[in-house]
């Protein structure tokens, strides 16, 4: 009975430490809806994914693809966010959640392995930093102006004069800056300073995915997401190369993730919008 006790405390320890980590920086862990079916993982798996004991996931604040928190309730939502819990669960380690002003800090933590997983677009110049998952979630690439701008689609934003908010880093400041010739692309560094940049009128647009379009327009009186599209984003798990053991466990993990339709659940929890449309 004694050694029954202590088995218990033991236990009850190792959840108070395991919740304790996810709770930082205030975060609190997601219901247990995100939880992807149960699959044993080798301890090799395991050095291989969280080589710290823990399995720190890099987010930033303000997409749903990422982390988004219920203006009322404090919760903490979000597809990277959701999907770090479930695979520190299958782990049966304790999460970590590291949260970054925009997603090229992200980035930057995966390379040098500051962080061990995210969620985030998965373009070919990133493929060469970090190893990928196949695509979770595909998101339309579009535009946020104020309600009465002249730009009307984002074939009319490539003018002289015209000020372009792009997130500092992104794959939208590489992409659009090759791509347009005449506006003046502004790299901002943080979603905050997009919305006080638009509101006092330093930025004529702001591009990128929709599902940050729209969690950006709830929050600003006078914007709009334009209903034209100028590319595609493919969304999936990022891990810090040289992590080649754990990938095989991984991708298996994300294909049962998207097939239960439990990547789909956490990006309506997370209020995900812009989803491609079918044909």
């Amino acid at each position: 009975m004694k050694a029954f006790i202590r088995r218990s405390n033991v236990l009850a320890v190792l959840l108070v430490g395991a919740f304790a980590l996810a709770a930082c920086a205030g975060l609190q862990p997601p219901s247990s809806q995100a939880q992807v079916a149960q699959v044993k993982a080798e301890p090799s798996v395991q050095q291989a994914l969280a080589p710290q004991g823990v399995l720190r996931v890099g987010v930033y604040l303000g997409s749903p693809t990422s982390l988004v928190r219920d203006a009322k309730s404090g919760a903490s939502f979000g597809v990277a966010y959701e999907l770090g819990h479930a695979l520190a669960a299958q782990l049966s380690v304790p999460v970590q959640v590291v949260q970054y002003q925009r997603v090229a800090e992200v980035i930057d933590a995966l390379k040098s392995g500051q962080v061990d997983m995210t969620f985030t677009n998965a373009t070919a110049a990133r493929a060469k930093e970090v190893d990928f998952t196949p695509a979770l979630i595909q998101l339309e690439l579009g535009l946020l102006v104020p309600v009465n701008s002249n730009i009307k689609s984002f074939e009319s934003v490539d003018r002289a004069g015209v000020l372009l908010g792009v997130s500092q880093g992104s794959s939208s400041q590489g992409v659009l800056s090759q791509r347009l010739k005449h506006a003046t692309i502004v790299p901002v560094p943080s979603l905050t300073q997009v919305q006080l940049m638009m509101t006092e009128r330093k930025l004529d647009a702001f591009a990128t995915n929709k599902g940050i379009l729209f969690e950006l327009a709830e929050k600003m009186v006078d914007a709009r997401v334009l209903d034209d599209s100028w590319g595609i984003e493919n969304l999936a798990i990022a891990i810090p190369k040289g992590r080649d053991a754990g990938m095989p466990y991984l991708q298996a993990f994300a294909q049962r993730a998207q097939q239960t339709g439990q990547v789909n659940q956490m990006a309506q929890r997370a209020g995900l919008r812009g989803l491609v449309r079918a044909n």
